[in-house]
């Protein structure tokens, strides 16, 4: 009986030397892990060290211990305030996800556009339009635009003038005319069939209005003082 005890008890003492010398074991396997990362640690170290070393050489007479004493501590100074430019770094980035897809079919959009246009003779139109402008530029010299740019008050008047309705309505009924005259003239014209048409009065009165408007045209002071007004005048 008591040897089975001591059997048990043996037994029990392996057991326990056992997991003793399994958590020696993972002792020692957690220091050499420890040792080899402390070597590399040593080597990454030396290596930045170095590297460290190297370029701050390059730098050494621009910039100073103190002045970069200085910008750690601004830099912890202003953590908060990087962590916001980080935060709004990361929603631009968000908005840019977003915005993506309706800028890209924007462009898509506007290719189109620009393909319609090219179809229609837009571009065509406006390169023609820059050889008109061209020859516009070559034909003129710098003394006709300023003579232009002296009298374009006065060309602005005249064209308000000629586009008036009733100024639109008196050349549309003048060209009409002109358009259903079928005027036959004899061969054989005589001073007293002339003579003759002067006296009717179709005829004074048309060379009634050739004399007056003349007469407006050729004096200055009249077409100012009679502008955007009707002319009343008549010759007896």
């Amino acid at each position: 009986m008591e040897e089975i005890k001591v059997n048990q008890q043996i037994e029990s003492i392996n057991k326990k030397l056992d997991v003793i010398l399994e958590e020696i074991e993972l002792q020692r396997r957690h220091r050499r892990e420890m040792e080899d990362l402390k070597d590399d640690l040593l080597r990454v170290g030396k290596d930045i060290y170095d590297t460290a070393i190297v370029e701050l050489e390059q730098v050494h007479d621009q910039v100073s211990t103190k002045e970069i004493l200085h910008l750690g501590k601004y830099l912890l100074r202003n953590v908060s305030t990087i962590n916001r430019s980080v935060e709004q770094l990361e929603s631009l980035k968000d908005f840019l996800t977003d915005v993506s897809p309706l800028v890209r079919e924007s462009i898509m959009d506007f290719m189109q556009k620009l393909d319609e246009y090219d179809k229609k003779g837009y571009f065509e139109f406006a390169k023609e339009l820059s050889n008109v402008t061209d020859n516009i530029v070559t034909s003129f010299s710098k003394e006709d635009v300023k003579n232009l740019g002296d009298n374009i008050v006065t060309i602005l008047n005249t064209v308000k003038n000629l586009t008036q309705p009733d100024m639109l309505h008196t050349i549309n009924n003048a060209l009409n005319v002109y358009k259903q005259l079928d005027i036959v003239v004899s061969k054989d014209v005589s001073i007293f069939k002339l003579m003759k048409e002067l006296n009717t009065p179709e005829v004074k009165r048309g060379l009634g209005f050739a004399i007056q408007f003349l007469k407006n045209i050729a004096n200055p002071e009249t077409n100012n003082h009679m502008e955007n007004k009707p002319l009343n005048k008549s010759i007896n």
